[in-house]
């Protein structure tokens, strides 16, 4: 499946976006904030998409103009979503592409097609103490707070964090669209 915005085009990530991929993820301000280690090197990064960027609905966020990744979005299954009729949105763009609504834009195009081409009556999304970008573009696109869990661990960062989860059901997605 391949989706676009207007400045935008999500597609499936392919091994050989593995340099490109590397280059944003290695930073130590992109991925530890949303609970994953930088990448190592770019053999790193592309084992990264043979094995977790390879799933079912995660698109790498791609620039029209250039067609090269600087992020990544998408739509999982796991202890929030566990239900056939939701998913958890999750997304990650590079440092160099902050501030300027990129990943609400993407978000906003895979939340239309999780509710109106998929089904989904609910959206989960969460975000850890201290990450106060990814809770603005959960603001920003509609979610409402739901609750919050503390004594997550992440054992690949070798912490326990606090997460703070938020919602989003088929009913507020269609009043944010009507407002739009």
């Amino acid at each position: 499946m391949i989706l676009q915005t207007p400045r935008l085009i999500l597609r499936p990530w392919r091994e050989n976006d593995a340099e490109a991929l590397y280059i944003y993820a290695r930073d130590p301000e992109v991925g530890p904030p949303a609970g994953w280690p930088p990448h190592t090197s770019v053999e790193n990064s592309r084992e990264i998409i043979r094995t977790i960027l390879s799933a079912p609905e995660t698109y790498a966020v791609c620039l029209k103009e250039s067609g090269m990744p600087i992020g990544s979005v998408g739509l999982h299954r796991n202890d929030l979503a566990c239900h056939d009729d939701e998913y958890e949105l999750g997304y990650w763009i590079g440092k160099s592409f902050w501030g300027q609504g990129l990943i609400p834009e993407a978000s906003r195009e895979v939340l239309r097609y999780a509710f109106e081409d998929l089904g989904m009556s609910r959206i989960w999304c969460g975000h850890y103490d201290g990450n106060i970008k990814s809770r603005r573009v959960q603001e920003k696109l509609g979610f409402v707070y739901h609750h919050t869990t503390e004594g997550i661990k992440l054992e690949q960062l070798h912490e326990i964090r606090t997460g703070h989860v938020m919602l989003m059901t088929r009913e507020m997605w269609e009043r944010v669209t009507k407002h739009a």
